[in-house]
C-alpha cells in the first residue's frame, strides 16, 4: 500500500516549530558539574526534518523569532546550515523581562547514570505562533507540499498555537497535502486545558494520514485504551501494543499508517530499539534489537523523519519502518538530537548492521 502524494510542489515536508537552544555539557558529564558546554539550535519537529532536508529533498520550517536577537541569528544559520528553508515573524523582544528563544539544558547521562533534561521555557517566542503570521493559500496551494508534520508539543504550547496547527492541518486537507501528526503529550503543557486540547487533536487526528505516538500518547491525547500488560522485556509487549494499535484505526479510520517506537533501556549507551507499524491492515514490525547510545534525545525524532522520508520517496511499505528504525537509531549516534545522513547508504547499513569501516 502506497499513499498518493500531491505532485509538482515546491516543498516536499513542511514543520511548523517552535525553535530553540540546546545546552551539554562535556563528555557526558552532568550539569551540575560542568562548566564547559556545547550549544546547538533545536526542535523537535526540525529534528524529524532534517533527515530529509539533509538527503537533498525540499523542505521549509514555518517558527517565529526574537528580532535583532544573536541567539536568533545563531538558530537562523543553523537551519540554513541544515539545508531547511524557513519562513517566520520577527517579534520585538520588549523589555529585559520580554519574548526568548527557549532553552534546553541537558545532559546524555552515562552507564548507570541516566539523563537529566531540565526545559526553560519562560518567555519563548514559539507561544506566540499565530495562523495569521502565514499565507496559507500561497504556501499549500501556489507552492505545494506533499507532507505537513505536525506535533503535539506545538499543538499544546499555547492557545494561540494550538489554533495554528488546526489550522494548517484544516488548510492542509484542503489543498490536497497529507497530514502526519505526532502526539507527544506532555502533562506540563495540558494541565487545565484537557477539555480543549482534547477537542483539538481528536480533529486533528481525525483528518490525519500519519498518526505517531507510544501508549501514553494513544490513551492521553486521544482516549484510546493503552497496551495490556506484557513481561519485562519490551519485545513481550509488542501484541498490547498492536491491539492499542487497532483501537486507534476503529476509532481514526482516515488514517492509513500508525506507528510506534519500542525502546528498553538497558543503560545510558545501550538500549534495545524497536518499531511497529500498521499500514492499512498489515502490520510491519522491527523486534526490538540492541543499539548503542551516545545522546538518546532525538532517536523518537529520527524514527519518525526516516519514514517520512521514505513515504516521501514513493517505498515499499516495509522499507518505510526500517528506514525509520535505522534513522532513529543512527540520530541517537550524534551530540545533535538529529541525525546528519551523509546519503541513504549510510542509514541502510545501520539497519543491515554494518559498522564496517567504508573507503
Amino acid at each position: 500500500m502506497e499513499i498518493e502524494l500531491k505532485k509538482n510542489c515546491v516543498f516536499s515536508l513542511l514543520v511548523p516549530t517552535s525553535m530553540g537552544i540546546r545546552i551539554t555539557p562535556l563528555n557526558g558529564q552532568p550539569v551540575q558539574s560542568s562548566e564547559l558546554y556545547t550549544m546547538q539550535a533545536t526542535s523537535a519537529e526540525t529534528n524529524v526534518a532534517s533527515i530529509s532536508s539533509y538527503l537533498g529533498l525540499p523542505v521549509k520550517v514555518l517558527t517565529t523569532f526574537v528580532k535583532d536577537s544573536p541567539v536568533a541569528q545563531f538558530i537562523k544559520n543553523s537551519l540554513a546550515s541544515r539545508h531547511l528553508a524557513f519562513e517566520g515573524k520577527e517579534v520585538e523582544q520588549g523589555d529585559p523581562w520580554g519574548y526568548r528563544h527557549q532553552f534546553n539544558i541537558a545532559d546524555s547521562g552515562y552507564g548507570s547514570r541516566g539523563p537529566r533534561v531540565l526545559n526553560d521555557r519562560a518567555g519563548e517566542v514559539g507561544r506566540t505562533l499565530s495562523v495569521h503570521d502565514f499565507d496559507l493559500e500561497r504556501i499549500f496551494k501556489n507552492e505545494g507540499v506533499q507532507i505537513v508534520h505536525l506535533s503535539g508539543l506545538i499543538g499544546a504550547l499555547s492557545a494561540e498555537t494550538s489554533t495554528f496547527c488546526l489550522e494548517l492541518a484544516r488548510a492542509a486537507k484542503k489543498y490536497g497535502t497529507r497530514i502526519s501528526f505526532d502526539l507527544n503529550y506532555r502533562a506540563s503543557f495540558w494541565k487545565g486545558r484537557e477539555q480543549e486540547l482534547r477537542a483539538i487533536f481528536t480533529e486533528i487526528a481525525g483528518i490525519s494520514d500519519i498518526l505517531v505516538g507510544n501508549e501514553e500518547d494513544f490513551q492521553l491525547c486521544l482516549g484510546i485504551e493503552g497496551p495490556e500488560a506484557g513481561g519485562k522485556d519490551i519485545a513481550d509487549k509488542i501484541q498490547g501494543f498492536k491491539g492499542m494499535i487497532d483501537r486507534a484505526g476503529k476509532k481514526f479510520p482516515n488514517a492509513r499508517v500508525f506507528a510506534t517506537t519500542l525502546r528498553q533501556v538497558i543503560d545510558a549507551n545501550r538500549h534495545k530499539w524497536g518499531a511497529i507499524m500498521l499500514v492499512g491492515d498489515q502490520w510491519h514490525v522491527v523486534e526490538p534489537r540492541e543499539i548503542a547510545v551516545l545522546d538518546r534525545i532525538g532517536g523518537g525524532d529520527g524514527f519518525v523523519g526516516g519514514m517520512l522520508y521514505a513515504i516521501l520517496k514513493g517505498w515499499k511499505a516495509q522499507k518505510w519502518i526500517e528506514f525509520g528504525w535505522a534513522s532513529g537509531a543512527m540520530a541517537t549516534t550524534f551530540l545533535t538530537d538529529y541525525a546528519q545522513p551523509a546519503d541513504e547508504e549510510q542509514v541502510w547499513s545501520i539497519w543491515e548492521g554494518n559498522a564496517r569501516v567504508k573507503r
